[in-house]
């Protein structure tokens, strides 16, 4: 049983098949599945493929009346093989509901859970939801998806992302005014309805000066007390604003690592985006943004796909040396990353932390290289096929 709004939602949206699609079908015979991911991102369309795999199936969302009041009062149809439920968290005591939901459905039947916010934000009171569901987070298309799903070279890929982003509707769009378009739309959307919901209506001003500051300091050290003092505010007060942020899939951070570098390490995070196309600076901080993003993808995948303890992060001295990425895991480094535009001189920060990690690979991602070539224990290497060679 297809809503209305269900339909309405995916005629908006460009079909095409996601990364996740068989790891969810198939985690679906075993637990409910949790989905989350940013607005936009293509969670509807993976679950409308999924709807056409297990008939019969109902979608319910909570932000349409007549679904919430199905909702509330469980009266879906007991014999549907896949009940899809979007925007629960917005329920009060959702984990609770949620828990005697999964307890209580019939032997056979697949419940699918999808929100475009990161649910464990929310802390209300209750019985966890601990060992009743498998968690997945669907990001915007990389290098690697594009690829398999599209075809083409990975250069021709991320240039396209470079471009549109990795949201499925710009990056699919038949013009770049459709692409623009969308961008203008969205961003607006994101701040008058989805951060309105964390937030007071008075501080959505103040929300989006905080956001646009953000747009130009991508891959940078973020000092949350110096930008409270230009907007007049608490750092606190930014902190709680950076994590609604976050809660909703707009940015990430990457922490700085810390293990085995100590006090010489700067506590400060460095915040990106999860649309490319949002950032505002050149095209060195989109180029950078692009790589995180999907890094982050990555890592993520490798969390919750095969249960790895990966992790992203990045390293920057007091004495200013930086490394744009660090991958790892568990307690170890896997990768030391710099990123590129078209320098093919070897790093020197990368080179020295390459000697204080020997375990670790060091990479330049270099976006426009003629010739691959290994100086000075630094793999010099084409972007876009580093990238497509990423777990997802």
């Amino acid at each position: 049983e297809y809503s209305r709004d269900f339909f309405a939602q995916c005629n908006k949206i460009v079909v095409m098949k996601r990364y996740l699609d068989e790891l969810v079908a198939t985690d679906l015979g075993r637990k409910t599945v949790l989905l989350t991911g940013p607005r936009q991102v293509g969670k509807t369309t993976l679950c409308r493929h999924l709807m056409e795999r297990f008939q019969p199936a109902q979608y319910l969302n909570w932000d349409v009346a007549p679904d919430r009041a199905v909702l509330l009062r469980q009266s879906w149809n007991p014999r549907t093989s896949l009940l899809a439920m979007d925007e629960i968290h917005k329920m009060p005591d959702w984990k609770n509901w949620l828990k005697g939901v999964i307890d209580g459905r019939l032997p056979g039947q697949a419940l699918l859970v999808t929100g475009s916010a990161r649910m464990e934000t929310w802390r209300q009171s209750g019985d966890s939801l601990a060992g009743r569901y498998l968690p997945f987070r669907l990001h915007p298309i990389s290098v690697r998806e594009w690829c398999e799903q599209q075809g083409g070279t990975p250069g021709a890929a991320l240039d396209h992302l470079m471009l549109r982003g990795g949201f499925p509707e710009p990056c699919l769009a038949t013009t770049p005014e459709d692409a623009d378009r969308w961008r203008r739309q969205y961003f607006t959307d994101l701040i008058r309805e989805d951060v309105l919901e964390f937030s007071r209506l008075h501080e959505i001003n103040t929300m989006r000066l905080f956001v646009e500051l953000l747009r130009e300091r991508v891959g940078s050290p973020v000092s949350l007390a110096s930008i409270a003092r230009d907007l007049a505010v608490s750092p606190t007060t930014l902190k709680r604003y950076l994590d609604i942020l976050q809660a909703l899939y707009i940015v990430f951070t990457v922490q700085p690592w810390h293990r085995n570098v100590a006090r010489a390490i700067l506590q400060t995070p460095k915040v990106y985006f999860f649309d490319t196309g949002l950032v505002r600076g050149d095209e060195g901080a989109r180029f950078e943004n692009a790589v995180a993003a999907m890094l982050l993808k990555h890592v993520h995948f490798l969390q919750d796909a095969r249960g790895q303890p990966a992790g992203l992060h990045y390293i920057r001295t007091k004495d200013g040396a930086e490394v744009d990425f660090a991958l790892s895991n568990d307690k170890d480094l896997t990768h030391l990353i710099e990123c590129k535009l078209s320098d093919n001189s070897p790093h020197r920060s990368l080179g020295s932390f390459a000697g204080r990690f020997p375990q670790a690979e060091a990479i330049q991602l270099v976006r426009d290289l003629r010739q691959e070539e290994c100086r000075s224990a630094i793999r010099i290497t084409d972007a876009a096929l580093w990238l497509a060679g990423l777990a997802a």
